[in-house]
């Protein structure tokens, strides 16, 4: 097969506009999450470009990228109805009961 001919046939499940209305509020909900992933790119491409190409870590850039990575949580959720403290707080319980006694290897390959 050549691209071409990938490319012609994959375009046979392309759809030219979503086949249900779309809310405003839909709309942000999706900006702030593609954010949320391009700005995690910009992290993880900051630390892999300091280790990998030895560009050196520059921890001020990768604050400010965090930074970025924050306000779109934020973002989300607001819109989701959500406050931050509730997101954290039960991210912590979660990670408790998962490993009540702290990180393992053992506990996170056999955890329920």
């Amino acid at each position: 097969m050549t691209p071409n001919e990938y490319q012609n046939l994959a375009a046979r499940t392309l759809i030219s506009k979503p086949d249900f209305e779309i809310t405003p509020e839909q709309i942000m909900i999706v900006w702030n999450a593609l954010g949320l992933a391009g700005e995690a790119g910009e992290v993880a491409d900051g630390i892999k470009k300091a280790i990998f190409h030895q560009h050196g870590l520059n921890p001020e850039k990768i604050k400010k990228e965090l930074g970025d990575v924050l306000w779109y949580v934020a973002g989300l959720c607001t819109q989701l109805g959500f406050s931050l403290e509730d997101v954290m707080t039960g991210n912590i319980e979660k990670l408790k009961a998962r490993y009540p006694k702290g990180y393992s290897s053992e506990m996170s390959i056999n955890r329920t």
